[in-house]
């Protein structure tokens, strides 16, 4: 049996969830249909043209590309440029297009991590973890009924912290009520005051989650109606954010790590300041544009920070503080299309996949 090309859409927001991208993104499906049974699926960093005549060629029906071909809302179809071009393109030949951008970047498992393994780096953390994304839910259940709401919750998706999984607090307490003539109590009698020995549990959870997780917890509490409070937290989520830092295994002088650099990232150049650290033990990345994190490489201690599509004026900022590289937008995240090809073949192993062989990249050098 095959596969819908919406199976394969929900393995990826689940992987990188669409809530964690920015706001100006467009990380969605962009053309095609999930019930559309899947053929093959191209990987890429860009989807252009000659992408979606990859596709065509290998019998693929679906292009899973990092950065969304139509970022903004298109008013004609005419194919007066690249993108009505390669929509038009996609649409005629029933060829669908999904992005994962932002989102992917933002997940600790996604386009930095890539990076950072490629470098080697350990102790690999967030960057700059992203706030507002966590919500807390406390709920009062009967004891005995405890253990089967609080894995319906988990199994919705609340309870992770970083590495822990089914995490909660939980404290005894005496639950009193009275339910009214028209109430159906599943303990008590109508009229009748209640005691009953209950536990308060508190759980955390993403905060686009929360309607599917107090679905889930009311759907397995007994009783009629619940008790329970959802409130917004302001604690940074360290497993979502922009940017990783790790460290080296072992320290590098500043002229080694350069050419390591150009070596693990298949690079023909770097721009870089000034070689202000004699020793390479701390390393920051962000994939693309990522000028935006310099200052939170400064505060972690980073001693180089690499990334993309710096201004001039922008690299005087670097400040003596630390090293500031620019590799280039595409060749900083032009990796990611391995790990999507990685991901998806583990998970679906039966299907056709490629890896795109265009040369998405708009520049040159000589």
């Amino acid at each position: 049996m095959g596969y819908k090309i919406g199976e394969v859409i929900s393995f990826l927001e689940k992987l990188a969830p669409p809530a964690y991208q920015e706001s100006y993104d467009n990380a969605t499906l962009i053309t095609g249909n999930r019930n559309w049974d899947l053929t093959g699926i191209i990987c890429s960093l860009d989807c252009t043209e000659e992408v979606i005549q990859e596709a065509i060629s290998a019998g693929a029906n679906m292009v899973v590309a990092h950065h969304p071909i139509v970022f903004k809302g298109l008013k004609s179809l005419t194919g007066k440029n690249y993108i009505e071009r390669t929509v038009i393109k996609a649409i005629k030949h029933d060829i669908a297009i999904y992005a994962i951008h932002t989102n992917l970047d933002h997940v600790a498992h996604g386009v930095n991590k890539r990076i950072s393994d490629r470098l080697g780096l350990l102790n690999t953390k967030i960057l700059q973890p992203k706030k507002q994304l966590l919500n807390k839910l406390v709920f009062f259940v009967p004891e005995e009924h405890k253990n089967k709401v609080l894995d319906a919750v988990y199994e919705a998706g609340a309870g992770q912290i970083g590495e822990y999984k089914d995490c909660s607090f939980q404290v005894k307490g005496m639950g009193t009520f009275t339910p009214s003539e028209d109430a159906n109590p599943f303990l008590g009698q109508r009229g009748a005051p209640q005691y009953e020995a209950e536990i308060r549990a508190e759980v955390i959870l993403p905060a686009f989650l929360s309607n599917k997780i107090i679905s889930a917890m009311k759907k397995a509490h007994p009783y009629e109606e619940v008790a329970y409070y959802l409130s917004a937290l302001e604690n940074e989520n360290q497993e979502v954010g922009a940017g990783m830092v790790g460290e080296l295994e072992d320290p590098m002088t500043a002229e080694e790590f350069l050419d390591y650099l150009k070596e693990k990232m298949n690079l023909k150049i770097v721009k870089h300041t000034a070689l202000v650290k004699e020793k390479i033990k701390k390393v920051a990345v962000c994939g693309g544009a990522g000028i935006f994190l310099l200052g939170d490489a400064k505060r972690k201690g980073s001693d180089v920070f690499i990334t993309a599509d710096v201004k001039y004026h922008e690299f005087f900022d670097a400040d003596g503080s630390l090293i500031l590289c620019d590799i280039g937008h595409y060749e900083s995240e032009i990796f990611t299309k391995e790990l999507l090809g990685e991901l998806l073949s583990q998970n679906f192993p039966n299907i056709a996949l490629y890896l795109t062989k265009v040369v998405t990249n708009p520049t040159s050098y000589r």
